[in-house]
């Protein structure tokens, strides 16, 4: 009797428009970039095929750099997977590349960081172009308060006050390392944060709170104080999910030690 095929751990990297996608993971109520992957490969493949994804995007939200895995002991070459996947996904998913990894590398749980896109147009007219892509702000905003209200968030923080309701995660510790401001274009801001690791929502509701101190209905004095409060129902909105975009996944190093659950916030409205 021949050997068993050995069992492969393959990782992808994904591109997809998230317009008319209900997000990352497979849904009930439309198809998800995790649905079309799934059934995608178990064609190609042969047989059932579950993928990890390394992030959990919304409906909505677009990515150029999420990180996926599955496993299957069929022969396929890899580019030969990632060009079949590419004819037989839908136009607003892509197969970037496909790799071998070991067996204990997890999309997730093995990365370092990751780095998100928030852009926002900024002129009076809407546009056609960015409807899908960019928040529409009339009017310029002020950057510099912008900037000056992002220093604020910088390093390690309890950000119980950026994360959404329904957020399942252990603890609210996370390290943002940057948050840069660039212009791709004229009327178009783009927010770069790149940190460890984020909680659902957190990006969105950094952008949202940063325009509403740009536009003046937070102070940037008042940034710090919402970020210690831990408290949602005093930080700034929630911005479209279409002005998201996970740009990369990093896997550059050790894992942070865990950090243990932060002690309960003081008394406050309920997130």
């Amino acid at each position: 009797m021949s050997e068993a095929a050995a069992v492969r751990h393959i990782k992808l990297v994904v591109e997809y428009d998230g317009t008319g996608l209900v997000g990352w993971q497979r849904q009930d109520n439309g198809p998800s970039v995790q649905q079309h992957l799934e059934d995608t490969l178990a064609t190609i493949l042969g047989h059932p095929v579950e993928v990890t994804g390394a992030s959990r995007t919304d409906a909505g939200v677009h990515a150029r750099g999420q990180v996926a895995t599955f496993r299957t002991a069929r022969p396929i070459p890899l580019h030969g997977i990632r060009r079949g996947m590419n004819s037989l996904l839908p136009p607003a998913i892509a197969v970037a590349e496909a790799a071998e990894v070991p067996d204990d590398f997890h999309p997730r749980f093995s990365a370092t960081g990751k780095r998100y896109r928030y852009t926002i147009l900024c002129r009076d007219s809407r546009s056609p172009r960015w409807h899908h892509r960019a928040w529409h702000r009339r009017g310029p905003l002020d950057e510099g308060a912008m900037a000056a209200a992002a220093s604020h968030l910088l390093g390690e923080h309890w950000f119980d006050a950026f994360r959404a309701a329904g957020c399942s995660a252990k603890t609210t510790r996370r390290r943002i390392d940057a948050i840069d401001l660039g212009h791709p274009e004229p009327a178009v801001l783009t927010l770069d944060v790149r940190g460890n690791a984020f909680l659902r929502h957190m990006v969105r509701i950094i952008a949202g709170t940063l325009v509403d101190v740009a536009e003046g209905r937070l102070a940037v004095d008042q940034v710090p104080e919402i970020l210690a409060s831990r408290d949602r129902t005093r930080g700034g909105q929630t911005a479209p999910a279409h002005g998201l975009e996970l740009l990369e996944v990093r896997y550059d190093g050790a894992r942070p030690t865990p950090v243990a659950p932060a002690p309960a916030p003081l008394p406050s409205g309920d997130v």
